[in-house]
């Protein structure tokens, strides 16, 4: 009879090299897997069946798609305020945010016209618009410093979990059924799912005490943390590149790739099965590299990960000019995604958390949000346009974003310089001088 110690010791080592995170961050990634389930739902299709099955043209679904981005900008400076006011807090926000996004799911599932359309995306942006920094905030709340970058690796590795397994159940279904408004419906539930994750399972983390409320003045010292503000600037490239994989690259994987098993490009069930690739290899490295690479700088791996997404729009601007090969050329350029997302997502919001103080860490996450607002309000609407537009763009779009990281890249060197020489300073001693000077005047 076989030892049962022995039987249960792979078990052990595995749960050993877990990172050592508080229970209440598990749980809320077991509730970010529910959420993203549903969103990988319709992160194929969305696009593609509003341009194929109902009729609207790239570049009206290209501007729907960037309301998601004009809704979130005013929700994340909202999520700034709420998430330290006594009224919202952390957990309110949260359920706020799933509120609106199932509304906003509701709502595409019904759009068979224009306004419709851009209503559900208006909702769908401002619950996301909440939903990250109260996500990040009380990740951050829970988590010691040096397992930070940890912590947002397992927020990443349930997001892609999920994202995954979405895409597939949605594929198949795609498949036998073909009723897209159905997915829509199901991405709703998934939020109200989320939203009673968050109810049952999930305590305020906001201090009660010694918890001030957000001042105007509390943006301008965030706003004038060098380091955070070049981070910034650097961000928004990379969200811009990320909105091209949600919102277009599905459609030209369909309509404008000549190599492809259709006529015009890949057919749905081949276009989950990249994303479902894709985001398996997010969740085969997502832990494994940022362990690795953890004694590596945030600037250095941001650095990493632009170089790695130059390379894959490369590889996806060459499978639409090839009539043969196709298939191979997507699968590199996935991979190439998959790393480059991997050592993008946590790095990035470690680096926040760590500039952040305690008491701003509100303000910053939301700050950092707004470039997924302005990246998602850009990216869809000028990838649409491109694709509309092939004799001024096209499928040249990629190589566009190509020369555009030579522009990141010069702000992620001024980033490590400044990490270099600022850090130790930061603002968190201005908002704490900030913060006595106000108390002492009144």
């Amino acid at each position: 009879m076989e030892n049962p110690q022995a039987l249960w010791w792979p078990l052990k080592q595995f749960r050993d090299w877990l990172p050592p995170l508080r229970r209440e961050v598990w749980i809320l990634a077991a509730g970010q897997l529910l959420l993203f389930i549903g969103q990988g739902f319709t992160l194929v299709y969305a696009s593609i069946y509003f341009v194929n099955a109902l009729g609207f043209s790239p570049t009206q679904v290209g501007f729907a798609q960037g309301c998601v981005g004009v809704s979130g900008v005013f929700g994340r400076f909202f999520a700034g305020y709420a998430v330290t006011s006594e009224r919202w807090g952390r957990r309110g926000t949260l359920l706020l945010a799933a509120v609106f996004a199932a509304i906003g799911s509701f709502l595409l599932a019904l759009a068979a016209t224009f306004p419709l359309l851009i209503a559900g995306n208006l909702c769908l942006g401002l619950g996301i618009s909440l939903y990250w920094p109260a996500t990040l905030t009380v990740t951050t709340d829970l988590t010691e410093p040096q397992h930070l970058t940890e912590a947002m690796a397992l927020t990443r590795l349930a997001d892609n979990l999920g994202l995954g397994l979405g895409a597939l159940i949605a594929g198949q279904y795609i498949a036998m059924s073909g009723s897209y408004p159905v997915l829509f419906i199901c991405k709703g539930v998934a939020y109200l799912l989320f939203g009673l994750v968050i109810v049952v399972t999930i305590a305020e983390t906001r201090r009660a005490e010694g918890a001030p409320q957000v001042r105007l003045r509390d943006w301008g010292a965030a706003l004038r943390d060098r380091p955070f503000v070049i981070f910034l600037m650097a961000n928004l490239f990379f969200t811009v590149y990320a909105a091209q994989g949600h919102s277009i690259l599905p459609l030209f994987l369909a309509d404008f790739v000549p190599g492809g098993n259709t006529a015009t490009g890949f057919s749905e069930r081949f276009i989950s099965y990249f994303f479902v690739w894709h985001v398996m290899l997010k969740i085969i490295l997502q832990l494994p590299l940022t362990r690795w690479l953890r004694s590596h700088p945030h600037s250095t791996q941001l650095m990493a990960a632009l170089v790695i997404w130059c390379g894959a729009f490369g590889l996806i601007w060459l499978t639409g000019q090839v009539p043969h090969g196709a298939l191979p050329l997507m699968m590199g350029a996935f991979a190439l995604l998959s790393i480059a997302e991997v050592l993008y997502g946590p790095s990035a919001s470690a680096l926040v958390g760590e500039l952040a103080p305690e008491a701003a860490r509100g303000i910053y996450f939301s700050l950092e949000s707004e470039c997924w607002a302005i990246g998602f309000l850009v990216g869809p609407i000028f990838g649409g346009w491109a694709l509309d537009h092939p004799a001024l763009v096209g499928p040249d779009l990629w190589l566009y974003f190509i020369l555009s990281g030579g522009l990141a890249g010069g702000l992620l060197v001024l980033l490590r310089r400044s990490l270099a020489q600022a850090l130790p300073a930061s603002p968190r001693s201005a908002l704490t001088t900030s913060r006595q000077s106000a108390n002492s005047e009144s």
